[in-house]
């Protein structure tokens, strides 16, 4: 880890979980990682291993157990609502308050951190959601309502929300969800291109393994006793993969690298 440069996102002995009226209930060892810039990065673990719960704790929605959340090197609790805004956009599994905006109305939203008191968007406004609609490849569609898209359509639209808030992170709960293969990998490979094109910093949580390995720079694996964060290869290498899942049921191909069902 550089000392010398300043992470969008960066956690120091990061415990995430519950507190409880008597105790606390840990998911995860402490947490040391940083997301370098332009990175796209891919949170996994098995289900009830707190990816969800450590994006809404790195967002500041949920409250660490201990350590510490930085955004560009200070800490998440310190930065007023407003700043937050500037500073990171969330992606999160809940549908969206009403599905009668259109797409354009959608996207727009994602300009309310800088618009005036009664939602005036300036030419830089526009600028910025004509961007996301032209990255997300939405234009075709931008006056569609959100209640007739498909569900690789509606996606790219919340996603496109977050780039038009024009953050240098974007953190992404599972964003490719009831998708089929192709519109899984279109969708990873426009937040491939997002990192490379706008430099942004991505973080998403996502049960699709075997496509991380082959387009995210980083990956962090989530586990009760052990988390290990690095890039696909140093964790190939070092076995990360291999005890993820049951190895009676699934084993991890280190020379393909890939996850092969025991028969």
């Amino acid at each position: 880890m550089n000392s010398d440069l300043i992470y969008p996102l960066e956690a120091k002995a990061l415990e995430i979980g519950y507190r409880g009226k008597s105790r606390k209930k840990r998911l995860t060892p402490p947490l040391n990682f940083a997301l370098p810039p332009g990175s796209l990065s891919a949170l996994v673990g098995i289900n009830g291993s707190g990816k969800s719960t450590l994006l809404r704790t790195l967002s500041g929605m949920h409250t660490a157990l201990t350590g510490e959340v930085l955004l560009k090197g200070t800490p998440i609790r310190d930065m007023p609502p407003a700043d937050r805004a500037r500073n990171l956009s969330v992606v999160l599994t809940e549908p969206i308050a009403s599905k009668n905006l259109s797409v354009y109305e959608l996207v727009v939203l994602g300009r309310h951190p800088y618009t005036n008191w009664i939602g005036q968007l300036s030419a830089e406004d526009r600028s910025r959601v004509a961007y996301a609609l032209e990255q997300m490849e939405l234009d075709e569609i931008r006056q569609q309502p959100c209640h007739t898209l498909s569900d690789g359509q509606l996606q790219r639209a919340l996603i496109a929300r977050a780039l038009s808030q024009d953050t240098a992170l974007m953190l992404l709960d599972e964003p490719t969800t009831h998708l089929d293969l192709y519109h899984k990998v279109k969708i990873l490979k426009l937040l491939k291109e997002v990192t490379r094109m706008a430099g942004k910093t991505i973080l998403f949580s996502t049960h699709e393994i075997d496509l991380a390995i082959q387009l995210c720079d980083h990956i962090l694996i989530l586990s009760e006793d052990v988390s290990q964060f690095g890039s696909p290869c140093n964790l190939i290498e070092s076995g990360g993969f291999d005890t993820l899942f049951p190895i009676d049921t699934i084993h991890f191909d280190r020379t393909h690298g890939m996850f092969k069902v025991n028969k």
